[in-house]
């Protein structure tokens, strides 16, 4: 009996030392406590990463400047993006450039996969900081966005079918009052240039330049307007399809701007436009050479289903 008392006793009085225990330990976590000892005590995970992220909108189906791949690696050994919320990677001049800018500014790359009608919508909502995507710096986007100086100047061209009706066409006039049947890419600055072809059809117009090209094989449009570096990658995989660059005295008038491609910006973000100018200046990505030899290479990495 004695020794049950005894076993009762000292087991309340372990039940209140762990009870004062417990009250103590709670007084002290009200007491302030200062932010370099909460940093440090803070685990270092990725998603508490001090790095800031660059957050880029782009297709990822409008190869070369991008396209999606399965592998994180190109041929040659570069090395693709994973495409944010998504199993598959990114790759192409645009994801290039991306990355050179991002690394000059010790950030992180997140690509967002987004189609190209909503890039915009898409970017005002939040969803990415910036869009580097083949874009041109056309007046009527800049009263939307910011923009960047080039970082990659281009051409325009036609693409028809090799064995058509129009693949001897040299100049534009050639293709007037011929009833042609014109298309390009929903919401691209190739769009006002369909009205430059005297007599010609306009055709539908697509979400994506892979079915503006495979209209053209299928005999749905006669000519497809683009710019010279998509002609070209889709030439790599379709035999059956023609570039040609028209006669420089007998070609579209007025798509000046659309020369011009360059990373665009909310609005309202000069901050931002103004670090990603800071860091293609940095690592002079101005020089028109330089970006003729990177979209030479790329062309050469893209997977055969782009």
């Amino acid at each position: 009996m004695k020794k049950r008392l005894a076993a009762t006793l000292l087991s309340g009085m372990m039940l209140m030392t762990a009870i004062a225990g417990c009250g103590s330990a709670a007084a002290k976590t009200e007491e302030p406590v200062s932010e370099d000892i909460a940093d440090e005590a803070a685990p270092k995970t990725d998603e508490a990463s001090d790095r800031a992220v660059l957050r880029v909108g782009m297709e990822c189906a409008y190869a070369p400047f991008n396209w999606t791949q399965d592998s994180d690696t190109t041929p040659d050994g570069s090395k693709a993006v994973p495409i944010y919320d998504s199993s598959y990677y990114a790759y192409g001049y645009d994801v290039a450039v991306a990355q050179m800018i991002a690394d000059e500014l010790d950030m992180d790359l997140e690509i967002h996969k987004v189609e190209w009608s909503s890039i915009g919508i898409s970017m005002d909502a939040g969803d990415y900081d910036c869009i580097i995507a083949g874009m041109g710096r056309t007046a009527e986007r800049q009263l939307a966005y910011n923009f960047t100086e080039p970082y990659y100047y281009r051409d325009n061209c036609i693409v028809v079918k090799k064995d058509g009706p129009y693949a001897d066409v040299k100049g534009l006039s050639e293709l007037n009052g011929t009833g042609c049947v014109l298309t390009t890419q929903l919401g691209c600055g190739w769009i006002p240039l369909l009205d430059q072809v005297e007599g010609a059809v306009t055709g539908t117009n697509f979400e994506t330049t892979s079915e503006c090209f495979m209209a053209v094989a299928n005999g749905v449009a006669d000519v497809f307007i683009v710019d010279v570096p998509t002609a070209q990658s889709a030439l790599l995989t379709n035999d059956d399809l023609l570039m040609i660059r028209l006669d420089e005295n007998d070609t579209f008038t007025g798509d000046e701007e659309m020369v011009n491609v360059c990373i665009a910006t909310r609005k309202d973000d000069t901050e931002l436009c103004d670090k990603i100018q800071g860091a293609m200046d940095a690592i002079g990505w101005n020089d028109k050479a330089k970006m003729d030899e990177l979209m030479d290479k790329v062309l050469t990495q893209q997977p055969a289903a782009n």
